[in-house]
């Protein structure tokens, strides 16, 4: 281990995808106000490069927060990030797979009306799948050497409300005005189902897996018609993503607590 792994060996170090705006950068930004180190990473390096100079300049945690390129659709990208961390800190304890596409663009959710099974676009459904649900599993693939590391590793998928088959199946649930979604749902739905079979799998190593509904936050990818802050939903993130040893794995939660799959 050379001499720069050893100085870091005390301060965790955690990787959150999607980081250059909206749930992501915030919760990069409350994992550096808790002392980690944080790589945020980004599609876009230009972005995400500003992003984590703002947090710098922001003094959060410290401001060790250093963007990395990471194009969750490209396996490279991932393998790339995973090496420099590598040779930086030798292990990862926190991996949050927030990058996401609804697959709708800029859009409210009442509006999504390229979603509905019987008229979507399959290209639009692989490029939604590709990214929310193909993308985890190669950027957790690729940080699992890593993960297995830490003495505490936590990983957290970035989920959604509307993944719970639960809810969206009751006629007279909270979400029966919704659209129907042939894309983004599905692969929120597809999301938990990896969630659990990767806590099963590192369950004997101490990996605590979860998925997490962030709620309706005022962000980008609803056209800002969320009312929730991207610090609330931030919150909810980094609780799971800092669970003690006796915390619960192949869990779906929010911040009022389980929610039904």
């Amino acid at each position: 281990m050379n001499e720069q792994v050893e100085e870091n060996r005390e301060r965790k170090v955690a990787l959150v995808t999607g980081a250059n705006k909206g749930i992501g950068r915030g919760v990069a930004g409350r994992l550096a106000a808790l002392g980690m180190t944080v790589f945020a990473g980004a599609r876009d390096a230009r972005r995400g490069a500003e992003a984590a100079a703002a947090l710098r300049e922001a003094g959060v945690g410290g401001g060790d927060v250093h963007a990395v390129a990471l194009d969750v659709t490209d396996p490279a990208t991932a393998e790339a990030a995973a090496r420099l961390i590598e040779e930086r800190f030798g292990r990862l304890d926190v991996l949050v797979n927030n990058a996401g596409i609804t697959g709708s663009g800029q859009v409210s959710p009442e509006d999504a009306t390229d979603q509905v099974p019987s008229t979507v676009d399959l290209d639009m459904v692989r490029a939604v799948f590709e990214t929310n649900v193909f993308g985890v599993i190669a950027v957790t693939n690729a940080m699992l050497p890593l993960l297995r590391r830490s003495p505490a590793p936590r990983v957290v998928n970035v989920s959604s409300h509307a993944a719970s088959l639960t809810l969206l199946s009751d006629p007279d649930g909270p979400f029966a005005a919704l659209l129907p979604s042939a894309a983004y749902s599905p692969s929120k739905s597809a999301l938990n189902a990896l969630t659990v079979h990767y806590a099963n799998e590192l369950r004997k190593d101490g990996v605590l897996v979860n998925s997490v509904a962030p709620g309706f936050v005022d962000t980008d990818s609803n056209d800002h018609t969320g009312f929730l802050t991207v610090e609330q939903a931030a919150a909810t993130v980094v609780r799971l993503a800092t669970l003690d040893a006796d915390g619960p794995t192949a869990g779906f939660f929010a911040e009022e607590g389980p929610v039904a799959w």
